[in-house]
C-alpha cells in the first residue's frame, strides 16, 4: 500500500470512529429511542451492536464479554439502563417485532 493511501486509509478509520462515536453519544442522549422500535425500523438494535463489537474486538485477537460491550454501548451496566429507561413493549411493537423475525 501507498504511503498517501494509508493516509487515507488512516483518516477514513478516523472518521468513521467518529461517526460511530456520535451514534453512541446519540443513543445515549436519546434513550427513548426503545430498542424495539430500532429493530422493528432498522432490523438492529444496540444490542446487535453489542454483539458486533464483541465480534470486531474477537477479530483484533481482544477478549470481551456481551456484557462488557453492552456497557461500553449504552454507556452504563446494561441492567442499570433497563431499570432507568427501556419501557414495556406495546402489543403493536411485539407484533411488529415478530412479524419482521417471520420474514
Amino acid at each position: 500500500m501507498l504511503y498517501e493511501d494509508k493516509i487515507k486509509m488512516a483518516k477514513k478509520i478516523k472518521i468513521e470512529s467518529a461517526t460511530f462515536q456520535r451514534l453512541l453519544t446519540h443513543f445515549r442522549e436519546n434513550p427513548d429511542i426503545q430498542n424495539i422500535d430500532l429493530m422493528n425500523l432498522a432490523n438492529f438494535c444496540r444490542n446487535c451492536i453489542s454483539k458486533w463489537y464483541v465480534d470486531e474486538a474477537k477479530k483484533l485477537g481482544e477478549t470481551l464479554t456481551y456484557d462488557e460491550a453492552r456497557e461500553i454501548i449504552y454507556g452504563m451496566p446494561y441492567d442499570e439502563y433497563k431499570l432507568k429507561h427501556q419501557k414495556a413493549a406495546t402489543k403493536e411493537q411485539l407484533e411488529k417485532f415478530n412479524e419482521n423475525k417471520q420474514k
